[in-house]
């Protein structure tokens, strides 16, 4: 297996989006891409085989949060593009899907190198924060064979925190939750 590096800046578009033609002319064609780049996509059209696109939104895709408008919008955003190209692509043997995380034990949470087991939270069904290999585990089906038959579809890893909306709403004691 190799790795291949390139800078892409996106506020330099058309230009940076050349990256994903070098790419794929030295892997020799793009089959799966994490996350939404239309030059990716034209190579898998292109290329007449299929392929798989998997964007990494968020369960804030589906459910709102106090004080994270912007990043709800943008997770929403993602989803509908989602499904938007899984209905577009479809016709070319390419299946496009998102991938939902709840909260994970990542730098983005607070939690760099913070072991998932050890991170408690009683509000989430299985009682723990996930783990990225959890995620990546999620990316990996959708990017194989036996996931040919699944588009525009939004795969939750979120440890049942989805399930509890309604619980949630019985849990608080006071309105603190009404601010970030």
């Amino acid at each position: 297996m190799a790795a291949h590096v390139r800078r892409l800046d996106l506020t330099e578009l058309p230009g940076a989006a050349s990256v994903i033609d070098a790419f794929a002319e030295d892997l020799g064609g793009i089959d799966v891409l994490v996350n939404c780049a239309q030059r990716a996509a034209r190579q898998m059209v292109d290329a007449a085989h299929g392929g798989r696109i998997i964007t990494i939104t968020s369960v804030h895709e589906h459910v709102p949060r106090v004080g994270a408008a912007p990043y709800c919008a943008a997770k929403a955003g993602a989803g509908a593009l989602t499904q938007v190209l899984a209905l577009e692509l479809a016709e070319h043997g390419i299946t496009v899907n998102s991938v939902a995380p709840g909260e994970i034990s990542t730098p983005m949470t607070g939690q760099t190198d913070a072991d998932p087991r050890e991170q408690e939270r009683p509000g989430i069904p299985l009682g723990r924060t996930g783990h990225a290999a959890e995620v990546a585990a999620a990316v990996a089906f959708l990017a194989r064979p036996a996931a040919g038959y699944i588009t525009g579809a939004s795969l939750v890893v979120d440890g049942g925190l989805m399930l509890m909306g309604a619980q949630a709403g019985t849990a608080y004691p006071a309105h603190d939750w009404r601010s970030p």
